[in-house]
């Protein structure tokens, strides 16, 4: 049989298109980041019954969770405790927060044993203590940096974490910048989104400024009427646009949710905030 002009572009378009799939790849899902709960969100019962509350908070769909520095106090043996019962339910602690201390010497050296044990891979600074000038501001730079060295052969980082100081600026020096330029490039900078935004400066720029150091992320909305008593979603931040940058430029490789408080009972609270986040993110 004759093949007519518009049959035979027919046959060459279909041709073309079935050889394109042949080499190309079909389109792969989006990978939807971890979700966690930095626990101090629910501090109030955590204080009273940890393991419960860690049982309470992976039953609501939590996949992560960061201890904060309480966790210092541990034994070793209650850390393999610890330990246990995330692997029982299916849930990994990626982090944690500490205090300075835990930078140096000896602190450095226990909160290594007991990151080990509960499998976190990134010990975070989550305050510098008393830091006035830019000198001390470059001692914690040198502390960060000489960790980071320390971690490196275990296969760990280190990390910081900011709040509302490092992103003020006096006399012409941020804080915040002169860590993130003063030390390795491995140094995770965890990145406290809402104190960022009570201050003023834009989350979207300093996700960009840091290409592939924002690994990790505490979801903390605020707001100009009730500050950090807004839930995940109701206060200021441009959370799609600053997800999307994270994922696509900083690096972030899971997010926590962290609630300071607010009008609901602190469960209820993590609940209502990883229901916000997951309607946004789809």
């Amino acid at each position: 049989m004759e093949m007519t002009k518009q049959t035979r572009r027919s046959f060459l378009g279909l041709s073309a298109a079935t050889a394109l799939s042949l080499v190309a790849p079909p389109a792969q899902a989006k990978k939807k980041l971890p979700v966690g709960l930095e626990l101090y969100s629910v501090r109030d019962l955590l204080a009273k019954d940890l393991m419960g509350t860690v049982r309470a908070v992976a039953a609501q769909g939590y996949e992560v969770v960061e201890f904060y520095s309480p966790y210092q106090s541990w034994t070793p043996e209650y850390a393999k405790d610890v330990r246990k019962l995330l692997d029982e339910l299916k849930i990994k602690c990626l982090s944690t927060h500490n205090s300075r201390s835990a930078l140096t010497g000896d602190g450095l050296k226990k909160a290594i044993e007991l990151n080990q044990i509960i499998g976190s891979k990134t010990i975070v600074t989550a305050s510098p203590g008393r830091v006035q000038t830019q000198d001390d501001w470059k001692k914690l730079a040198d502390e960060l940096t000489a960790a980071s060295q320390a971690l490196k052969p275990l296969k760990m980082r280190v990390g910081y974490h900011n709040h509302q100081t490092e992103f003020r600026e006096t006399d012409g020096f941020r804080p915040i910048q002169f860590l993130a330029k003063n030390t390795p490039k491995d140094v995770t900078l965890q990145f406290d989104v809402g104190t960022c935004v009570e201050v003023g400066y834009d989350p979207i720029a300093w996700v960009n400024e840091n290409p592939g150091r924002i690994r990790s992320m505490h979801l903390k909305d605020w707001g100009k009427t009730e500050g950090y008593k807004v839930l995940f979603g109701e206060g200021d931040t441009p959370w799609k646009p600053l997800l999307e940058a994270a994922e696509r430029k900083g690096g972030v490789e899971y997010v926590l949710i962290e609630q300071e408080g607010s009008r609901f009972p602190s469960l209820e609270t993590s609940q209502k905030c990883l229901e916000s986040y997951r309607k946004l993110r789809g």
